[in-house]
């Protein structure tokens, strides 16, 4: 099987999927493909690291073009010569899509699956009529998608959300306050800008703004940032000054004690917000992208909401701000009343368990099923 992802959360949806397949097949599959260090930790040599891949935003990526351009022939190439029984790509569809058409039009033979694909049915539903022409199999992370796919002709199975698996990591809370230093007392802000350098870049500065704000009315505020390696240098440089006591750590471990020991979080759009909500760790999301991004993007999106909770819940359970609606006035002040309004962090709680059960929580676990899936898809030829 070749596997490829374009950014962090996609390698760790590949690790799960990885350890899943493992675990039903054993060792009668060989991976192949592109990942990050979670894959890697399942056995997988990457054809190269993901750096060149995991950017966003028309001004960022438009620099990077021709190097990922490179890195899509070179996964291209990479198949049509080994020729896989199956090749599964892993969110990021503005790159891995690239793949799974190039090799689709090289060797129409190859099947090729989509794992966690587009929320089409949220913007530019006509993605999913070209998508039948270069997917054999979707598999599906919500129940809905299944009869929204097969109107334009795409098989999809509902596997489920991998990020369920991830809620049973949330523990070493009070050992990570007593390793760090930190009171357990101490008010506990966790700090999530994203991974990808252009979040850095625009969301980190808004995020500083409000701990600063955030600083002035809640005393002895500590703040922890979890962040990924490839992005660790320029984090670092861009919070030298930062406002309170600030500790930042890498590693997955790491993070999910984070959240164990957070008493608020407040994080970019992304899969770290249903990591979050699995936590049932109280938050407030912000998210910012280039001018041009966001112009354009305001003609495609057909949901009400950015945060996934959101989204399945139809209501704001969790508060977000959007674009110009995403300054430090603003998350201060929604984060603040967290700290300070039990009643409204335990409306939250509650409806984090509700977003759980839709998700699928309690059920076998979606990477395993996922897998499941994917092995009987390549048996039957």
């Amino acid at each position: 099987m070749m596997l490829v992802c374009g950014e962090p959360s996609g390698d760790a949806l590949g690790a799960q999927l990885m350890a899943g397949i493992k675990q039903l097949a054993g060792d009668r599959v060989r991976f192949t493909g592109v990942g990050g260090l979670a894959m890697a930790r399942e056995g997988l040599e990457s054809l190269y690291p993901l750096d060149t891949t995991a950017v966003m935003g028309l001004r960022e990526v438009v620099p990077a073009i021709p190097a990922i351009l490179r890195r899509v022939k070179q996964a291209v190439e990479f198949a049509v010569q080994t020729r896989p029984d199956v090749v599964v790509v892993i969110d990021s569809p503005d790159f891995t899509h690239r793949v799974a058409r190039g090799i689709k039009k090289r060797d129409p033979a190859i099947r090729t699956v989509d794992y966690v694909a587009p929320q089409v049915w949220a913007s530019r539903a006509y993605r999913a009529k070209a998508m039948a022409g270069y997917f054999d199999l979707v598999l599906a992370l919500f129940p809905f998608e299944v009869a929204f796919f097969d109107k334009f002709g795409l098989k999809a199975a509902f596997v489920g959300h991998p990020v369920i698996e991830r809620a049973g990591k949330v523990t070493g809370g009070d050992a990570l306050r007593a390793r760090l230093g930190i009171a357990s007392e101490a008010p506990l802000l966790a700090l999530l800008p994203g991974s990808r350098t252009s979040e850095i870049r625009f969301i980190l500065p808004v995020f500083f703004g409000a701990v600063r704000l955030l600083a002035g009315i809640i005393p002895g505020l500590v703040t922890v940032l979890p962040t990924m390696p490839h992005v660790a240098d320029k984090v670092r440089a861009a919070t030298a000054d930062w406002p309170t006591p600030l500790h930042i750590l890498e590693g997955e471990d790491d993070k999910y004690a984070a959240f164990d020991a957070a008493d608020v979080a407040l994080a970019a759009s992304g899969t770290v917000t249903a990591e979050l909500a699995l936590a049932h760790t109280p938050m407030v999301v912000g998210y910012k992208v280039g001018g041009l991004t966001y112009f354009l993007s305001k003609f495609l999106m057909t949901v009400k909401y950015i945060t996934l909770i959101n989204i399945l819940l139809d209501r704001e359970a969790v508060p977000e701000f959007l674009q110009a609606s995403a300054t430090p006035d603003n998350l201060a002040l929604a984060v603040g009343g967290l700290f300070s309004d039990s009643g409204a962090r335990g409306k939250q709680v509650e409806a984090m368990k509700e977003f759980g059960r839709l998700l699928g929580e309690g059920d076998e676990a979606p990477s395993l099923r996922a897998a499941r899936v994917l092995l009987e898809f390549v048996e039957r030829g």
